[in-house]
């Protein structure tokens, strides 16, 4: 009996334990999956619980036509962590099996185009790090991305692309390899091209890979907008190519083509050489990097006698009629200075059809010197010299364009050819395209609008216009200059068969220190058909070798223009130019 009670009292002893011990975990199982249960849960979820970034498209920029001149397409870094690199096991089809280093590994190569020794190479260590491929496509980052391998992980990042290269790469500009604007409407327009990343969260399963249901997006991506530019990128490639032959040939230091719109105020190219490409931007001299059609003033020289002209005429100073004497060099009464042509020559009496016809130095300055310099000062301004444009262009010059209580005697005189004042490309493109437009000036056009993801429109530029003279002063002005492309010794090599064209040679020495000295830029800008303008191109080569008259500017000019006219389709002129008088004598430049 004793040995049978101790047994029964041990086993109450057992049972009694028992109970507490089931008790107490029933208690802390209550805790767990009732009183904690949530806590539990999110601390659970923190753990497997991972957040990325979606990263933001950055928009593309096109060009008139709708061509894609800039976009952005994911690249991606293929990298492993050899201290986890092992065996994988996966279920395919209901059936879990294992998949061997050397089976991934291979399948990686041919992915990858890699060596499938020197990849298995790159997974072998303890390291947390191995790069397997550099910049693949996201064809080749999603085929390994499904093999579904936890110890591959990808950096994505954005590569921004220039289908077109070269092409407009001076005004579009360039980003750098983390994405961020460096130079032209790239930096200009960020806030329309550049998007806002996204997040979402998921969770990663006891293998390490990503549980497909467990996305969520907690901040939704917005791409970039779409940037649309008035570049028309076939006329903008011709006009490039143009001016590298014109470069090279003449070893200049650069040169520049603006064609505009004449009733629309668009630039359809802004073309320049050397140019950069912005998918290599490091390869193009830092010089050359810019967009000198809107950041490079030069003196004009004779090109904007055509606007001296149109000042002469607006304000009633002289008809087409009226003469002037132009001897080959004016004596002044100060600092013993003179004026002269770049020609010597017997005294002429020129009208202003002459002056432009043989680019008379003396003969512009006696017919516009005897207007008010502030009247002369004011009217420049008007055809927007010496401020920046409504573009607002990054690094944009003003010019120079003294106000005219600054100007000394000498100043005043020779502002009338040129002199004395600088102009940009634009600048002059614009104040040409004034005078063709019937003397009213237009805000320059290069952006059309900025578009959202969604289509709507986020930003149209406004654009101003300024009545600089009347418009029969500008038709009139504009048949003299007809003139110089007709008859004028250097002029009549921009003529264009079937075309009226209107337009002005100019060549400027170059300062070398206080003076002037052997080196030039010359020009020619002009205007087709006359009749009914269409296009203003002007054309700049700044510092071409051995060269000292502007002969050099008018094939470029007329090779640019032509491929204008044909590829608009510009329908030939039907008309005649007026006939008007050169000099004194009634000589008239007959146009059979």
């Amino acid at each position: 009996m004793g040995t049978h009670s101790k047994l029964n009292r041990r086993l109450g002893a057992f049972a009694v334990l028992l109970f507490l011990m089931v008790a107490g975990l029933s208690v802390r199982l209550v805790d767990f999956q009732v009183v904690k249960a949530d806590e539990i849960q999110e601390k659970s979820l923190k753990s497997r619980s991972q957040t990325e970034t979606l990263q933001a498209l950055r928009g593309d920029i096109l060009d008139s036509a709708g061509q894609v001149l800039a976009r952005t397409v994911f690249r991606y870094d293929i990298n492993a962590a050899p201290k986890n690199v092992g065996p994988v096991f996966q279920t395919i089809d209901g059936v879990r099996t294992e998949r061997s280093v050397e089976d991934i590994a291979l399948e990686l190569s041919q992915l990858l185009g890699v060596d499938f020794a020197e990849l298995i190479l790159k997974l072998d260590g303890d390291s947390e790090y191995s790069s397997l491929a550099k910049k693949v496509k996201a064809e080749t980052f999603n085929a390994i991305k499904d093999m579904g391998v936890p110890w591959i992980f990808t950096d994505q990042f954005e590569d921004r692309l220039y289908p077109m290269g070269a092409v407009a790469g001076n005004v579009i500009g360039f980003v750098g390899s983390d994405g961020t604007p460096l130079a032209g409407l790239e930096r200009q327009y960020n806030t329309c091209l550049a998007g806002v990343d996204g997040q979402q969260t998921f969770e990663r399963s006891a293998e390490g890979l990503p549980i497909p249901t467990s996305n969520q997006t907690t901040q939704p991506t917005q791409n970039g907008g779409e940037l649309n530019l008035t570049i028309d990128s076939n006329l903008q490639f011709f006009a490039q190519q143009v001016l590298a032959d014109a470069v090279n040939e003449l070893s200049a230091e650069w040169a520049s083509a603006i064609v505009i719109e004449v009733e629309t105020g668009k630039i359809l190219a802004a073309a320049e050489a050397p140019s950069v490409d912005p998918n290599d931007p490091a390869a193009a001299d830092s010089e050359d990097r810019g967009a000198r059609i809107f950041q490079a003033a030069f003196e004009p020289g004779s090109i904007m006698k055509a606007l001296t002209a149109a000042i002469v005429l607006d304000t009633g100073t002289a008809n087409e009629y009226q003469t002037v004497d132009a001897p080959d060099r004016i004596y002044l009464d100060f600092d013993d200075e003179y004026i002269k042509d770049s020609f010597d020559h017997d005294d002429y009496t020129l009208t202003l059809a002459g002056v432009l016809r043989y680019s008379s130095n003396t003969g512009m300055t006696n017919f516009a010197s005897v207007i008010p310099r502030n009247t002369r000062y004011d009217y420049l301004k008007k055809f927007g010299l010496g401020s920046v444009s409504t573009l607002r262009f990054e690094g944009e010059s003003s010019g120079i364009l003294h106000p005219a209580s600054q100007w000394d005697e000498m100043t005043n005189l020779v502002t009338t050819f040129g002199q004395g004042v600088s102009v940009t490309s634009m600048q002059m493109g614009y104040a040409y395209q004034a005078i063709a437009n019937g003397g009213v000036r237009l805000d320059p056009r290069l952006v059309e609008n900025c578009i959202n993801e969604d289509g709507s429109v986020a930003y149209t530029p406004e654009q101003g216009s300024t009545r600089v003279i009347s418009e029969a002063s500008a038709n009139l002005n504009l048949e003299l200059m007809e003139k110089v492309v007709e008859f004028g010794g250097v002029g009549k090599t921009a003529s264009i068969p079937g075309y009226r064209v209107a337009g002005k040679t100019g060549t400027a020495q170059l300062k070398d220190g206080s003076g002037y000295g052997s080196e030039y830029a010359i020009s020619f800008y002009g205007v087709a058909p006359a009749e009914n303008p269409k296009f203003v191109v002007g054309v700049t080569i700044y510092r071409p070798e051995g060269v000292s008259n502007s002969a050099n500017a008018t094939p470029p000019f007329k090779a640019i223009m032509q491929q204008a006219l044909k590829h608009y389709r510009i329908p030939p002129s039907t008309t005649n130019s007026r006939n008007f008088p050169s000099d004194k004598y009634g000589k008239v430049d007959v146009n059979d």
